[in-house]
């Protein structure tokens, strides 16, 4: 297969790819054993190795080489297609027979510790990784499509980025005190956003802000391997519904308790109706603070409950970062910055280089920013919007406002929203005006 590198690395919904002739020789990535401990028997699958050892090396590698957060490898009839997403992009990779990739999928199966020969029912696995003196792990996640044939997706991630606390999510001050002081009375406090929008690791930060050495604060929810300091796994007895383990954590003294997202209409309501109780914080899937009002208003039949119940909601949104390589900066127009809200003194703000038109011959092409490899932007920050339930929103829920009813009132209070939030990191020359508009113009 060989590592192919784009000459010019474009979105899968602009242009087709065009790769290097030239398979370039590159070191590959070292695989270091399963994530759940099963090592894989090579000598028992020789000839799967031999066929597909090297190829998912080279895929694994490509990926990081890139940047990947995420790979995917689908099958359409007699070939396959790689996608590789960069910070929240799909960028289409190189085409290669059914059979190829079969054996690619095989392999990192076996490397994963999961089932070869299970291709009816879905798995998911990981692999210890190394490439140039740099650890990842590598989830490796299958799913039937019929016949014998598998979708595979590779979640790479560079164990040297940590996504955690607060502050390596860019939390102000004010943001952490604003969801200190939420938990401080009984009610529920909500973390949401779209699927893949980073809703969950927003949420595990935003539980980081609750001070651990005044209030109790437990946790039943699946934290995915992450240990968050003074806060208690709480064990949840067999056959116990959510109120009888509520009852269980007030006796313990329980102040806070984060619990699994609100996947279902009837746990929603079941939750709102608990709040009065203990603190609840959750994820709720929603595109943003005021669709998630409607959501819990629409679960729970109780828009008084709603009002009563929820101390804030916090939305987060992902914007591409300007690479600090290659960004470049230019005089803004004043009334540009009136009408999207920036101060009238700022003198400056960047865009990503112009790419190449090819329409001249003679076009003197520029280098290769080797930061992003020539994308404009390496790395992503989340954007962040703090709805507080004011007495006015609290009464304009009540009495059945529309959603644009509800945003007048969040914009007159001058709340936290992502538009605001992402002006600000505008203007901080963290990211353009055209990744803005691309974000909000998105379905996400």
């Amino acid at each position: 297969m060989g590592i192919f590198r784009k000459k010019n690395q474009e979105p899968d919904n602009q242009s087709d790819d065009e790769f290097d002739e030239e398979e370039e020789q590159r070191p590959l990535i070292l695989f270091q054993g399963a994530t759940n401990g099963k090592n894989a028997n090579i000598a028992a699958y020789a000839r799967l190795a031999e066929a597909g050892l090297i190829p998912a090396k080279e895929l694994v590698t490509d990926g990081v080489l890139r940047r990947a957060e995420l790979v995917k490898l689908d099958v359409k009839g007699e070939r396959a297609l790689i996608n590789f997403q960069i910070d929240g992009l799909n960028y289409k990779g190189h085409r290669l027979s059914k059979q190829h990739a079969a054996a690619i999928t095989q392999m990192l199966k076996l490397l994963s510790g999961l089932d070869v020969k299970e291709r009816a029912k879905p798995q998911r696995g990981g692999i210890r990784a190394e490439f140039e003196e740099k650890k990842y792990e590598v989830e490796v996640v299958t799913k039937p499509v019929g016949k014998g044939v598998e979708r595979l997706q590779l979640n790479i991630k560079d164990l040297a980025i940590s996504l955690e606390t607060p502050d390596d999510l860019g939390f102000s001050a004010e943001f952490k005190g604003k969801v200190r002081s939420a938990t401080e009375s009984k009610g529920l406090v909500i973390a949401c956003g779209p699927p893949g929008s980073g809703t969950t690791t927003t949420a595990m930060a935003m539980l980081r802000c609750i001070d651990g050495y005044v209030y109790s604060v437990f946790t039943i929810a699946d934290m995915m391997g992450r240990d968050i300091a003074n806060v208690v796994p709480f064990e949840v007895n067999e056959g116990d519904e959510l109120p009888q383990t509520i009852a269980r954590l007030v006796r313990n003294e329980a102040d806070v308790v984060f619990i699994d997202p609100l996947r279902s209409p009837e746990m929603a309501k079941t939750v709102l109706e608990l709040s009065r109780q203990v603190t609840f914080m959750a994820e709720l899937n929603a595109k943003d603070s005021i669709h998630a009002i409607h959501q819990l208003i629409k679960a729970s039949g109780d828009p008084e409950m709603v009002s009563e119940r929820v101390n804030c909601i916090v939305t987060q949104k992902l914007v591409r970062k300007l690479c600090e390589g290659c960004k470049m900066a230019f005089r803004p127009n004043p009334k540009i910055l009136e009408k999207v809200g920036l101060p009238v003194e700022t003198r400056v703000l960047y865009h990503p280089p112009p790419k190449p038109t090819g329409d001249e011959e003679d076009e003197e092409v520029p280098e290769q920013c080797t930061e992003c490899l020539g994308l404009g932007y390496r790395g992503r920050v989340g954007m962040y919007e703090f709805i507080e339930f004011t007495d006015e929103l609290r009464a304009a829920i009540q009495q059945g406002s529309s959603a644009n009813d509800l945003k007048a009132i969040v914009k007159k209070a001058r709340m936290q929203t992502l538009q605001r939030d992402g002006i600000r990191l505008v203007g901080e020359g963290k990211t353009s005006l055209e990744e803005l508009q691309r974000v909000f113009r998105s379905k996400k």
